[in-house]
């Protein structure tokens, strides 16, 4: 805007006339060395340009008022997060507001929504127009895709919101599952206004309407309700009522949209509220959402994410297991996955701290660590931030940085839990009535349902195992040497015995212990925890130890499984007939067909979303595998190759290809576990057919 205040700087401190600046005169210099007799030449324009794209057209508002002046101020669309198919189109959702002003006043099933009736009319004029079915209904850029959440739900839909990624100054190539959480984050402060307008005590949200949406925890997950997703954008023009006119020889490319889901309870019999609820509260919504996305915001989250994956690749081909960035918020505020306010911040042991990729912490080598200290100390919070880590985390949660080998599994004693042929010969000799190499129940003890969550870990490819002492049999973990002496021919092989085997298999452990002193000798590192931080005690603790006691050692053990799966009991109808059965409760057993599940030994699920997809994830493959008049129950089953063939479809298509409606108690947001867990949910399955070759 230099021109402009050039011509400003021109006019006299007490000008009663500043039309030169409506004329805008400026001198386009022609007179060159080559040219020397040419001159040069005015232009008048009184538009004046600002370095950032904006301008400012100056014009006189009256011949006869000389310092009035009209300004038209001008921004790129871009700046404002408008792009190409945002711009002169305000369609208000057009098609639905018609279908729902054609339903009934009094409607409970709102079928006409789901089916998107559409009359197109082609450019040929053929006749009579097209009836087409499309649920999908655009407002300037954005698509609402309206489907059905269940059978018993068609008052509640599924609205999935597709905004354009560069609307919201998303780049091409950033569109991820961390920027696709951050998105999902950013919802809730419009939700929440939403809803407050709808709140009412006295009325239930079925007569009052309600928008639901997933609010995650500080993980980082891949879910349905929020993810990228690349599509046409609209091809064609309104008409009058659900006319609609395809738009002929315009080139239409891809636009990768992200996507929202979130649920509309739609009012009882309350249709003008429900017109306003879907044609005009959320499109509204929506727009705010679009004008205020914090793009600085998101650029921390992307550089959060570029660190975390740096780390992770560190840590893939290092020699550590585990890290943990200073200054991170360990402690959890009240048993909630919030950070605890005030909390010490961690700070890495100087011995033990690494920068890796710019962030300087507590690098955690592999093999065996133990975590010790007193009661009260910070030795369970350590290792479940350790845990944790096998996820990235949003920022805010405190474990941004807590990064973790992601095969590692945590392991406990489970009291009941059903073992189905597996080895637990590395931890058992003999079992009387049994083999420990086949070894089954339908109510394992604490030391063998321990011993079988190891040993099948290990078969699974786990490169850590994450053990507190609390959660453990002791007899598994301990034998010391008084109980030696005292019982001569104990089958139970203790841990102690094997955690080095499985060092030197490659298989680290990282272990909470606070009242057996057997683990020192064996520990490659120590950390004695005090007031929340840790404390390099390998040198003291190895010194009070001293020589471990002689003991006869173990011979080295089988860690095989070998384990043949049939088809058989694998489905999800009870008896192999009638209607297929999925349930899953909070407290976290899961209802498949005939089998109850007890899934709380899975210590590595950090959300009851999680639960909900593993329970589809078994039921899309027993939907597939089934026995049936073409399927023999003896037919072998390869799971793993099956579930590896689930999750590249989730891959391809998005997580939301494993949901079905047609289970009323399962929740529509779901969010993907590890292929880990899902393997150890089929390992729980009671009437599943399977053996394990014992050649």
């Amino acid at each position: 805007m230099v021109r402009l205040l050039q011509i400003l700087d021109s006019l006299p401190e007490k000008a009663e006339d500043i039309r030169t600046v409506f004329d805008g005169e400026y001198v386009i210099p022609r007179q060159t060395p080559a040219n020397p007799t040419d001159k040069d030449e005015a232009e008048f324009d009184p538009t004046y340009w600002l370095e950032d794209g904006c301008f400012l057209q100056i014009t006189g508002s009256s011949p006869d008022r000389p310092m009035l002046a009209d300004v038209v101020l001008g921004i790129p669309a871009e700046r404002l997060g408008i792009y190409y198919d945002l711009r002169n189109e305000v369609d208000n959702l057009k098609r639905l507001k018609n279908i729902l002003l054609g339903m009934k006043e009094n409607t409970e099933k709102f079928e006409g929504i789901y089916n998107g009736d559409c009359r197109v009319v082609r450019a040929d004029g053929g006749f009579p127009p097209e009836q087409v079915c499309d649920p999908v209904y655009w407002r300037e850029g954005v698509f609402y895709h309206i489907t059905q959440t269940g059978r018993q739900k068609l008052s509640c839909p599924t609205v999935t919101v597709g905004v354009p990624s560069e609307a919201l100054g998303i780049c091409p190539g950033a569109e991820s599952i961390a920027v696709a959480d951050f998105c999902l984050r950013a919802l809730k402060p419009y939700m929440d206004e939403l809803n407050e307008e709808l709140f009412n005590r006295s009325r239930p949200v079925e007569e009052n309407g309600w928008y639901y949406f997933c609010e995650p925890g500080g993980e980082i997950l891949l879910r349905n309700s929020a993810y990228f997703s690349s599509r046409m954008p609209r091809d064609y023009d309104y008409g009058s009522g659900i006319t609609v006119y395809p738009r002929v020889g315009e080139e239409v490319k891809e636009v990768m949209y992200l996507c929202l889901m979130i649920q509309v309870q739609l009012p009882y019999r309350r249709m003008k509220k429900t017109v306003r609820m879907l044609t005009s509260d959320l499109p509204k919504m929506t727009d705010r959402y679009i004008r205020n996305f914090d793009r600085k915001a998101l650029l921390r989250v992307i550089d959060l994410a570029d660190k975390q994956r740096a780390i992770r690749e560190f840590l893939k081909n290092s020699e550590y297991c585990a890290f943990i960035a200073n200054g991170s918020i360990l402690p959890r505020k009240n048993d909630t996955d919030l950070p605890m306010e005030g909390a010490v911040p961690f700070a890495s042991p100087k011995e033990d701290e690494r920068e890796i990729a710019g962030v300087r912490g507590m690098a955690i080598k592999r093999g065996v660590t133990v975590i010790t200290g007193g009661g009260y100390s910070g030795k369970t919070t350590l290792l479940e931030a350790i845990a944790a880590g096998i996820y990235d985390h949003a920022l805010g949660d405190g474990r941004e940085l807590c990064i973790t080998d992601p095969s590692a599994v945590s392991v406990s004693a489970e009291d009941g839990r059903v073992i189905s042929h597996v080895n637990i010969s590395p931890f058992l000799s003999e079992i009387p009535g049994s083999d420990p190499r086949d070894f089954s129940t339908s109510r394992a003890s604490g030391s063998t349902s321990q011993a079988a969550n190891i040993a099948e870990a290990v078969s699974r490819g786990a490169r850590l195992l994450l053990i507190d002492e609390d959660r453990s049999a002791t007899n598994f973990m301990i034998r010391d040497p008084l109980m030696r002496k005292l019982i001569k021919n104990e089958p139970l092989i203790p841990f102690t015995e094997r955690v080095r085997e499985l060092c030197a298999r490659g298989v680290s452990t990282v272990m909470v212990i606070g009242g057996s002193g057997e683990y020192l000798s064996a520990a490659d590192k120590i950390y004695m925890m005090n007031g929340f931080q840790p404390v390099d005690a390998t040198a003291l603790a190895k010194g009070l130890a001293g020589d471990p006691p002689e003991k006869e050692k173990a011979p080295a053990a089988d860690w095989s499984q070998g384990k043949i799966y049939r088809c058989g009991g694998f489905d999800s109808h009870p008896g192999g007939f009638g209607k297929e059965v999925l349930r899953v409760f909070d407290l976290g057993v899961m209802i498949v067909g005939a089998e109850e599940l007890d899934l709380r030994g899975l210590h590595n699920i950090v959300s009851p979303r999680q639960l909900h997809a593993l329970g589809f994830i078994l039921r899309a493959i027993m939907a597939k595998n089934a026995p049936d008049s073409l399927s023999s129950p003896e037919k072998e089953l390869d799971i793993e190759r099956e579930v590896d063939e689930v999750y590249k479809r989730i891959e391809t298509e998005g997580l939301d290809c494993v949901y079905s409606g047609i289970f009323p108690d399962m929740k529509r947001f779901i969010d993907l576990p590890r292929r880990e867990e899902v393997m150890q949910a089929v390992s729980r399955l009671r009437t599943f057919d399977c053996e394990r070759n014992l050649g």
